[in-house]
């Protein structure tokens, strides 16, 4: 089957409020080869210069593009092979567990922030990977590889993160679908939707305030673990409160939406990242559009007055029929 060659759509909102372009990071978890292997086949396709940070942790130095980070993908074997490395200690005990790994533990390739404009620089590294032999989700009836999205936001004003939130709510059970998430993802707790109740709050409330977004998502969303984590965007505006609300040390403060929905089918010709982007950009559009906000938020908040909430097939059919009248 022939691969995928999707080109990266731009969002409407192509600027942050600095007036640069936006910028995007994805983070791809996979297994299937070594990681020595995984290393030089990025280093060859990226046409990057490779540096071991420690046994288990390498970065690529891309022209034009930046510091990419391979890692294995276990918390563990990261803290000893770097205590090893900088205590120069015998690594025999970091090397029989990063080899007893091998195969169950992924691997994570951490893309720098690319600008939107230039992703299609980035169409080389799934065939690439794919041709040396890396699998993701579909490899495992239990692992959640996933493909994760941080795109920038425009900016970090109470009217721009409720109008995200408002389009992610009314599009995340299509997004499911859209993305045909595996069923060992949909279990897992890594992922999970904004509960109905949140989304109903964030959509009723058309005058909110930042105040009110922080109160709202943290009370409902207390984790990391949500296909739309807004955690890092909230802690690059205010840290100090997200961490009175959330004790969790992996938390990064950045000014970008955590975007952990799609699968990472590296073994799939059909994938691409390109794919999987162009998918997310049907939540830029619909934020970008208050008028669409407005229209469909007021068949959401009647629909969700039944007792027993939003039937949620029929809301996905209404969402797609949506999607098709778009121009």
């Amino acid at each position: 089957m022939k691969q995928q060659t999707d080109t990266f759509k731009s969002p409407p909102e192509l600027s942050n409020a600095a007036g640069d372009i936006r910028r995007v990071g994805f983070e791809l978890e996979f297994t299937g080869l070594p990681l020595e292997d995984a290393v030089s086949t990025l280093a060859s396709v990226l046409n990057a210069r490779a540096a071991p940070h420690s046994a288990v942790e390498w970065f690529l130095d891309s022209p034009g593009l930046g510091r990419f980070r391979l890692e294995m993908d276990w918390g563990y074997l990261k803290r000893i092979a770097s205590e090893a490395r900088l205590e120069q200690q015998d690594e025999e005990w970091v090397n029989f567990l990063k080899q007893t790994a091998q195969g169950v533990v992924p691997l994570e390739l951490v893309c720098p922030a690319i600008p939107i404009t230039e992703l299609d620089k980035l169409s080389g590294v799934h065939p690439a990977l794919s041709n040396a032999g890396a699998k993701g989700t579909d490899d495992s009836l239990i692992a959640a590889f996933g493909l994760h999205i941080n795109s920038e936001t425009p900016a970090l004003n109470a009217t721009t993160i409720h109008r995200y939130l408002c389009a992610f709510c009314l599009l995340q059970w299509w997004l499911l679908e859209a993305h045909q998430v595996s069923l060992s993802r949909r279990v897992s707790t890594y992922i999970a939707l904004y509960p109905e109740a949140f989304c109903e709050e964030i959509l009723a409330s058309r005058n909110t305030d930042m105040s009110a977004i922080f109160d709202c998502y943290l009370r409902y969303n207390p984790t990391r673990n949500r296909a739309l984590d807004l955690l890092p965007v909230l802690a690059a505006i205010d840290p100090h409160r997200v961490a009175r609300a959330v004790d969790d040390a992996r938390i990064r403060a950045r000014p970008a939406f955590h975007y952990r929905l799609p699968n990472c089918q590296l073994e799939q010709p059909a994938w691409s990242l390109a794919s999987q982007w162009n998918i997310w950009i049907r939540v830029e559009q619909l934020a970008a559009d208050s008028t669409a906000i407005d229209m469909l938020t007021r068949d959401f908040l009647h629909q969700s007055n039944s007792l027993w909430g939003i039937n949620r097939s029929a809301w996905v059919e209404k969402i797609e029929q949506w999607l098709l009248d778009q121009p």
